[in-house]
């Protein structure tokens, strides 16, 4: 069984990464921005807290991330393992899961800010099946329109100048001190996020002492829709 966090500013490929990493070793992706993402899509009253949260650039409170994860890890569907990202964001999330789980490594991609700027802002996300785009690295093959579906592509709320910066900021002032908590317990390790995913891929791959990929990692990865939670509804906070 292999458990891993991933951890990164946003738009440094987690999610690539994540799904890249799982569909290799059969373990399974665990992003809380999809389980927030489904909620807010599905309309629930979680959705309608975290889509005000979101849409202001601002985090989610610990107490209703917590009480997520805790729920998503409950669903004993991870019989070989998991990844999860977009947690732990802060010190104290990060105390709580080093309480309540063992891990076997911390994935840190680095990416300066310039990068992160260039790379959100070219986010486009399909409104109709949800698929992830980027308009530098696998641009759509008609311009504004999904690929699989021919749905709009569009701009995530959280995806703006004003919002980028407040993340920024967050995680340079709050995520960094989790980290150096996973570092100290020698659990992390750190990969440059600039390259091509398969690069990466193969870093991480190298740095966690995992044998390579059983195939070459595709971009189409990158595409892939969220996926519903395990528990749809999360506790209310």
């Amino acid at each position: 069984m292999r458990k891993y966090v991933i951890m990164g500013v946003q738009g440094s490929g987690k999610g690539t990464q994540s799904q890249l990493l799982a569909a290799d070793l059969d373990i399974v992706h665990i992003s809380v921005g999809d389980i927030f993402r489904w909620n807010v899509q599905n309309h629930t009253k979680t959705g309608a807290f975290v889509r005000r949260t979101m849409a202001a650039g601002e985090l989610v409170g610990d107490d209703l991330v917590e009480s997520v994860v805790r729920d998503r890890l409950t669903s004993h569907d991870w019989n070989y393992g998991f990844i999860i990202d977009g947690f732990p964001r802060n010190r104290r999330q990060a105390e709580f899961f080093l309480e309540s789980y063992d891990i076997d490594g911390v994935i840190e991609l680095e990416l300066p800010d310039s990068e992160v700027r260039r790379r959100v802002l070219n986010r486009r996300l399909c409104a109709d099946c949800d698929i992830d785009y980027n308009l530098i690295a696998n641009s759509p093959k008609v311009p504004g329109r999904c690929d699989s579906c021919g749905g709009e592509l569009v701009t995530r709320e959280d995806d703006t100048e004003e919002a980028l910066a407040v993340r920024l900021r967050d995680y340079h002032t709050e995520t960094h001190p989790a980290l150096e908590l996973f570092r100290r317990k020698e659990y992390v390790v750190s990969v440059d996020a600039r390259p091509a995913p398969e690069v990466v891929q193969a870093e991480i791959r190298k740095r966690l002492g995992l044998p390579p990929a059983k195939a070459a990692p595709q971009h189409e990865a990158a595409r892939a829709p969220a996926q519903a939670p395990a528990s749809k509804e999360p506790a209310s906070a």
